[in-house]
């Protein structure tokens, strides 16, 4: 975690409000819908309550286990783009923060 970055496990729509609170400007998804069965709330539903609470949204799958470079590249696009801080989630945060690491380690993120 740095000022410009946090992870989370699974949030829902309920959980925005304090998401903005906190100071955080983007969310980036990247757990897979239903992954968890269909109490898992989707992608949309957060997409939603984000968008509604002035929140940027991006929304990329990973698969647990199975990140690529493409997934790597494609996360960096994200974060070198998107206003910061950002928040990532998938179902432990592990995925994500994997993800900011692998990154960070190919020396893809613009102010890391």
């Amino acid at each position: 975690m740095s000022e410009n970055i946090g992870f989370a496990g699974q949030i829902g729509p309920e959980h925005v409000d304090q998401i903005v609170a906190k100071g955080f400007k983007s969310l980036i998804n990247n757990r897979p819908d239903y992954e968890g069965g269909t109490e898992q709330p989707t992608s949309a539903q957060i997409e939603e309550a984000s968008r509604e609470a002035g929140l940027d949204y991006v929304y990329q799958p990973v698969v647990s286990g199975q990140i690529t470079e493409l997934d790597v590249r494609e996360f960096a696009n994200h974060y070198n783009e998107l206003p910061k801080p950002i928040l990532m989630f998938c179902r432990t945060g592990n995925r994500a923060n994997n993800l900011y690491q692998i990154a960070k380690q190919m020396d893809l993120l613009d102010d890391e």
